[in-house]
């Protein structure tokens, strides 16, 4: 325990290096000196005036968008007991991506709908999945198939979409691809009670979590229903990936690298194992943007390019060791 308190504090320590840093940095350099003015009170200078109304707000959507989309990755490998699942590989986020396309590009005037439409489309997909999934029970196995193939299919949905209002489609590129350009104090207002509802509710299932990684027989031996729980985690899992895709896009491989690499260091207790995830999650999305923000400069690179790069291997790693 002492070791996982360790950790626990390194990744908290990294996640706040990665936040200073993507304040500080960019295409304008702002010293610490003048971010600890701005917080100060300080907000009539240049650099005040970039921190306040555009790196600390993008920086604060990096940490929650990182901190759901961890935690919905390490809740999906729990209910499914499976290493390779994640909310964009098995679908979810493919629902929760059709719905926010189909109102960006048919109802462009209507954008405070994206969050509930995305979170009703992932919702639609995982219930896609479980009944695809249904043959005398769920096996994790047929949901993750189930989940390869729904995936497939929405996936070509968005694509017809974006063809059939190609007049429409420059607004829906970035979404599509998963960045944080242009994210302001509104798109944190939108994500934090998401953030904080459902990441208490994933806290407090730790427990059953820990219970449904013993297998199903063995779960429902010690009083849990397990197909109920399932459902309802999946449905947690659901609402914490479609409110990040509905403020950032399709950004993929968070949920499937950050869970896997906590885990590594804390184990699979996860009373322990998910608020690693989620201070893990918010260093590598913060991070991560920021070397997207720099690599190219003055070209900004989306950030889920980047992470698509950095997951790729990390996912044929997996699949190495898995089969």
């Amino acid at each position: 325990m002492r070791k996982r308190i360790l950790v626990l504090v390194f990744f908290a320590a990294l996640a706040v290096i990665g936040c200073i840093v993507s304040t500080a940095k960019g295409s304008v350099d702002i010293p610490c000196a003048e971010i600890a003015a701005a917080l100060g009170g300080v907000r009539d200078t240049a650099h005040a005036q970039i921190f306040w109304n555009i790196r600390l707000p993008r920086t604060i959507v990096a940490a929650l968008v990182g901190v759901n989309l961890a935690l919905s990755g390490a809740i999906l490998q729990a209910i499914l007991r499976n290493p390779l699942a994640d909310p964009h590989i098995i679908g979810i986020s493919s629902g929760a991506g059709l719905a926010g396309i189909f109102i960006m590009l048919v109802l462009p005037g209507a954008a405070w709908l994206i969050t509930p439409a995305a979170f009703g489309g992932a919702m639609f997909a995982a219930l896609l999945i479980y009944l695809l999934a249904w043959r005398d029970g769920i096996r994790p196995t047929r949901v993750i198939l189930a989940g390869v193939a729904v995936s497939a299919f929405l996936g070509a949905g968005i694509s017809a979409m974006m063809i059939l209002y190609s007049d429409r489609v420059h607004s829906a590129l970035m979404w599509m691809v998963g960045g944080l350009s242009a994210r302001s104090w509104p798109h944190v207002e939108m994500l934090l009670p998401y953030t904080v509802g459902a990441g208490l509710c994933a806290l407090l299932a730790a427990g059953r979590l820990n219970i449904l990684l013993l297998g199903d027989d063995m779960a429902r031996g010690v009083g849990l229903a397990v197909e109920r729980t399932r459902v309802m985690l999946t449905a947690l899992a659901a609402l914490l990936a479609a409110s990040a895709v509905s403020v950032v896009g399709l950004l993929g491989f968070v949920g499937l690298i950050v869970p896997h690499a906590a885990r590594l260091m804390v184990g699979a207790d996860h009373r322990v194992l998910l608020p690693a995830a989620a201070l893990l999650g918010v260093a590598v999305l913060t991070l991560s943007d920021t070397a997207a923000r720099l690599l190219f400069a003055p070209l900004e690179l989306p950030v889920g390019i980047l992470m698509a790069v950095i997951g790729a291997p990390f996912f044929l790693y997996l699949l190495r060791r898995q089969l």
